[in-house]
């Protein structure tokens, strides 16, 4: 059987087209077991309410995941793939700008033994050119600097078997990259490209600081990149400060220097008191991340589960 994975928040709008896009899914995979497990991200919108009222109706088995709260994309990804009852795995996103037939490229994929996880990679998307511009910039910096398995322009949807769902699942890291721990864990790959869709209905959630966050958590939670380019750059100030102070030391004593400076004295401590605080900064990321995960809580917290046989 196959779980179909769909985390929902602020996505009202999208569900006739995504309930559309499930039935249609399901008539393409027959005779295969088919489930979709809508995981309620705290959504503060009508999603849970509707699907409530539609799934009775729905030809599809379902299940109806609630979280307690908003824990995230990746948080809600989880919490589906914990409850799904298949062999085989996939995502999908609400808004369909990732075209749900990949989900059935996926399960040939897994199916046939070419792959243990299968990942959708963007060959084009349909955003504003600001927002493409800094997306592809970033992934090519981590690419290069953090994690060179990462597909050009990121990931947003995958699939994969048992096995891999089960190994992910036990890697209880909070704030991190759902699809940088799939590929850190290995396993046989497969990419698919694809067209990314532009989105038709609602607004996106993905807000600024969420992508930002987003980047952060990607960075810290896979590299120590940021401590080694802080002592390197510790290194590279105490040599100047040294060379300037021999500098500033031979010319007192040939008298070139009459009256101290005001100004490189002021600009040499607001450097390295930003350094410094830079550093702090740096350091308290790393702390905070470990914090989080001695504390041992859970990445997510599950309100309710129900579940609706297929319709006739």
């Amino acid at each position: 059987m196959l779980s179909l994975v769909v985390p929902l928040y602020k996505s009202e709008e999208n569900l006739p087209r995504l309930l559309d896009a499930v039935v249609s899914l399901r008539d393409q995979l027959l005779p295969e077991s088919f489930e979709v497990v809508f995981v309620i991200d705290g959504s503060p919108d009508r999603c849970q309410d509707i699907l409530e009222q539609r799934l009775p109706a729905l030809p599809v088995r379902a299940q109806l995941v609630t979280l307690s709260r908003n824990f995230g994309s990746f948080a809600a990804i989880a919490a589906g793939l914990q409850c799904g009852a298949g062999d085989y795995f996939a995502v999908l996103a609400a808004d369909l700008q990732e075209p749900s037939e990949m989900v059935v490229e996926f399960l040939s994929a897994l199916k046939g033994g070419e792959a243990d996880v299968v990942f959708g990679v963007r060959s084009s998307r349909s955003d504003p050119w600001v927002s493409e511009l800094v997306s592809n910039s970033f992934w090519a910096a981590y690419r290069r600097f953090v994690f060179p398995d990462m597909p050009k322009g990121g990931v947003d949807v995958f699939g994969c078997n048992r096995v891999v769902r089960d190994r992910l699942l036990a890697l209880p890291e909070l704030s991190t990259n759902l699809i940088a721990l799939l590929l850190w864990l290995g396993f046989r790959r497969k990419f698919i490209a694809y067209d990314r869709q532009p989105r038709l209905e609602g607004r996106s959630a993905w807000t600024p600081s969420k992508k930002l966050k987003y980047s952060l958590d990607s960075i810290f939670n896979f590299t120590d990149l940021p401590i080694r380019i802080l002592l390197i750059a510790g290194w590279i100030g105490i040599a100047l400060a040294i060379v300037f102070g021999l500098v500033v030391l031979w010319a007192k004593l040939r008298g070139d220097i009459s009256v101290p400076g005001y100004t490189p004295i002021v600009l040499i401590i607001m450097f390295f008191g930003g350094l410094s605080t830079f550093g702090l900064g740096i350091i308290g990321q790393y702390l905070w991340l470990t914090l989080q995960n001695t504390r041992h809580r859970p990445n997510f917290v599950i309100r309710s589960v129900t579940e609706f046989l297929e319709a006739d």
